[in-house]
């Protein structure tokens, strides 16, 4: 997209053209819908085991879902790329939150176990198919100058609905039971589903895609360029390092270390108020500087986490006592929310290294192949497990390094754009 659609396309107030806003109408009509869907979604979606439940589902089909959710997650990305491609980022985005609001409907109107796994068809991965065609909405309607900073703020909105939404579907759950809470959770779910459908056709520019993007994904990968295939290969090291002990977190510091539920909830929260503390000013940063420098910075923060979690209990050991503990978590789940700190930045190098007539393809093909290698490989993470904590949290920080050392050595950044500050 040329600077001069960008610059139609602004708010009043925005700054001059030497720095160019990231809030167009394209851009808040976006952030818009994710908080929109991302909160009809979130509402519902963290009490659905309680509603399969209350409809008789037993553990197994509880445990399925989740494992749907993660398959359709892999799946989704490159057919929600080479869609954006083909089609254009705008036409995709209704097109997936209108099947998102479709799959809303199927629960509220059948009130069966078995309505919520056909309407997950449709809705349970509505951020992973999204996510390329966003992205490719970025990088049109943001200047690269800037562009850090755009992928910071859909990473930044996309957890106020994470936060909000769970509270809201509680007070409905708490209000008229489970099942109907739930059932009008969907409902409200699938009534911002349409509002952001409306919003994107009367506010964002139609754009008409690129018909040279790959039609297959052999085709997107042949087009990746080495440099990103060395992102990706050192991605894929570094996911390994988060997934093997992601699953015992609670485990480990609720059972092993003997610390409450309700303590490790705050340490979730206090992971998530650090990443949102730091993604603005780091994209700010990264926006007119070396981008390998904060991917390589976040990839250390990936993986030194384990070593810390593992430190949590073995200094309190060696100490003699458990004084220990508390500030040695607090300080690993404080690293492991900086762990987002160049993660929009690494999300931007995507698109600067991808071809220009298939970035959103480029982008759903790189996810598909990250997250289908990372989810088959980590089903190693129980056995590790099994044979001791210690392994599983050692075996990560092995991964980690690998992929850290292999970025640092052969990666390549974006080069920054020359701005006025």
């Amino acid at each position: 997209m040329s600077r001069k659609r960008i610059k139609s396309e602004r708010l009043p107030g925005e700054g001059p053209e030497t720095y160019p806003s990231v809030f167009n109408r394209s851009i808040v009509s976006m952030l818009v819908m994710v908080v929109f869907v991302g909160l009809g979604e979130k509402m519902a979606e963290r009490f659905i085991p309680l509603y399969l439940g209350a409809l008789g589902a037993g553990p197994a089909i509880m445990g399925a879902l989740n494992g749907f959710d993660n398959i359709l997650s892999a799946l989704y990305s490159y057919p929600g790329g080479w869609i954006s491609d083909r089609f254009g980022h705008r036409r995709a985005l209704m097109f997936f939150t209108l099947a998102a609001a479709f799959g809303f409907l199927i629960v509220v109107l059948v009130k069966t176990w078995w309505a919520v796994f056909a309407g997950s068809l449709f809705f349970i991965s509505w951020t992973a198919v999204s996510l390329p065609a966003i992205m490719s909405l970025i990088n049109e309607s943001v200047p690269k100058s800037r562009r850090v900073f755009g992928v910071s703020m859909h990473s930044l909105v996309r957890r106020f609905p994470m936060a909000l939404g769970p509270i809201i579907g509680g007070a409905l759950i708490g209000g008229v039971g489970i099942v109907q809470g739930v059932r009008v959770a969907f409902f409200a779910a699938f009534l911002l589903a349409i509002i952001s459908i409306a919003l994107m056709f009367f506010l964002v520019p139609d754009d008409k895609g690129a018909v040279t993007a790959p039609i297959s994904l052999r085709g997107s990968f042949k087009s990746f360029s080495r440099e990103l295939k060395i992102l990706l290969a050192a991605d894929v090291l570094i996911r390994f390092c988060e997934q093997l002990p992601y699953a015992f977190l609670a485990v480990w510091v609720c059972g092993n270390l003997g610390r409450s539920e309700f303590f490790f909830g705050g340490l979730t929260a206090l992971e998530m108020l650090v990443a949102v503390l730091v993604y603005l000013p780091v994209a700010w940063l990264a926006d007119r500087g070396n981008k390998k420098t904060y991917v390589v910075i976040t990839f250390v923060f990936f993986t030194v986490f384990p070593l810390f979690l593992y430190a949590a209990g073995r200094i309190s050991v060696l100490a003699g006592g458990e004084v220990f503990i508390v500030p040695m978590l607090v300080l690993a789940f404080v690293i492991r929310g900086f762990k987002e700190f160049g993660e929009p930045t690494r999300k931007s190098l995507i698109l600067d290294l991808a071809p220009e007539d298939g970035k959103a393809a480029t982008f759903g093909a790189y996810y598909l192949v990250r997250d289908v290698i990372v989810g088959v490989g980590s089903l190693s993470a129980g056995y590790l497990w099994r044979e001791s904590p210690g392994l599983n949290f050692g075996v990560s920080f092995l991964f980690g390094l690998a992929g850290t050392l292999l970025f640092l050595i052969y990666g390549k950044s974006g080069k920054p754009e020359n701005v006025a500050i």
